[in-house]
């Protein structure tokens, strides 16, 4: 049974933008994805333009009075900045949000309605806020909010440069895109595009173009990291775009082995052995590739399979490749990657393996 969404627009607070989008759009789209529906907003004049929940096709009924309803229903204060996975939380649990200092929030589920949402939500148990939840009372509180959402971009597959560096590089460059039309997989295209020139450098196989083609490696993996804040930010995640960074990333991975392979190759101490690992290390990649793509399409994403992709897919990788390329050691990268494409993909069958073995006893035991 679907729980409604009650919102109490504010003039001084709703329209205020964070992050491109205004508080009220946020909130919105935080109750549609939680399971809300319908979605009332208390509005005295006109509904201001919710761009990403109309794109997204979320109907909002803006009503000028409270509406009646019967059972439970999530309560919104226009001051509030909640997300989906809070909103959720609230609705089992049927609670009032609490930032995790424990300060009550004007966000939670109420039975009735007693002259106000603190009030309404005066007895029902306190759920701490796990993702972002903040008063948006002024510019002080709103630039606040704005820098917590954007330090919740991260990605589960981030690793120590993603954090340290790639993401905190990249942030510039997302704040200026979400003003533009620039789309998140046009950013995904973009950096594949990078990572296959970077290996086009390398594929000449001398000290200096190794350094340069590392160099934009590592440019590349720093726009790598800005469709996914864009995707996540703007609420414009989608099947397709994970898809578009996925087989980006592998494209990369294909050429930059075979191109280490073949370019160190021309050099006469590494001829006899960096061919050879080049083309193990793609065909690695490939296999490592073929093996994911097998678990996802099964639908064996989860679990096991996805916390192994999330401790290894990261990307520093290309800060030890530049690091080896300015002291002339790119061959141990490859003798690296050559072993740990394989090792990868053998772990990820294992791992699919074991589900699938274990999801079969349950079913037997059922």
């Amino acid at each position: 049974m679907n729980v409604p969404a009650i919102l109490f627009f504010e003039p001084a607070a709703s329209p205020r933008p964070l992050a491109a989008l205004t508080l009220l759009d946020r909130q919105v789209i935080a109750a549609h994805r939680a399971g809300c529906s319908p979605i009332w907003v208390v509005c005295k004049d006109a509904l201001p333009i919710l761009r990403r929940s109309q794109q997204l096709g979320i109907e909002v009924l803006p009503v000028a009075t409270l509406p009646s309803w019967q059972g439970a229903a999530l309560l919104l204060g226009g001051n509030v900045l909640v997300q989906a996975c809070d909103v959720r939380r609230l609705i089992e649990v049927q609670g009032r949000l609490a930032t995790r200092c424990k300060a009550p929030l004007p966000a939670g589920i109420a039975t009735h309605w007693a002259g106000s949402v603190d009030e309404s939500l005066r007895h029902a148990p306190q759920v701490e806020a796990q993702g972002i939840a903040r008063l948006v009372d002024d510019e002080a509180g709103a630039a606040q909010a704005e820098r917590a959402l954007w330090d919740s971009m991260g990605s589960a597959t981030d690793g120590v440069v993603d954090r340290v560096f790639n993401r905190p590089a990249g942030r510039p460059i997302s704040k200026l895109l979400i003003h533009t039309p620039v789309t998140p997989n046009q950013v995904s295209v973009v950096a594949t595009a990078m990572g296959v020139a970077a290996a086009g450098l390398c594929l000449k196989g001398t000290h200096e173009w190794l350094v340069w083609g590392a160099a934009l490696l590592q440019l590349s993996a720093v726009v790598d990291c800005v469709d996914g804040e864009l995707a996540r930010v703007l609420h414009k995640e989608t099947p397709a775009g994970k898809w578009v960074d996925l087989v980006g990333d592998q494209i990369v991975h294909l050429c930059l082995f075979l191109a280490l392979g073949f370019g160190l190759a021309t050099r006469p101490e590494l001829a006899s052995s960096a061919r050879t690992l080049g083309i193990v290390a793609a065909a690695g990649a490939a296999m490592s590739f073929a093996v994911v793509l097998l678990g996802l399409l099964r639908g064996e994403g989860g679990g096991r399979l996805q916390a192994l992709l999330d401790r290894t897919t990261n990307r520093d990788f290309s800060v030890l490749l530049l690091a080896l390329a300015l002291a002339d050691r790119v061959h141990w990268f490859l003798w690296m990657a050559a072993v740990g494409t394989h090792v990868f993909w053998m772990l990820a069958w294992w791992v699919q393996r074991r589900d699938a073995a274990a999801a079969g006893l349950r079913a037997r035991s059922a």
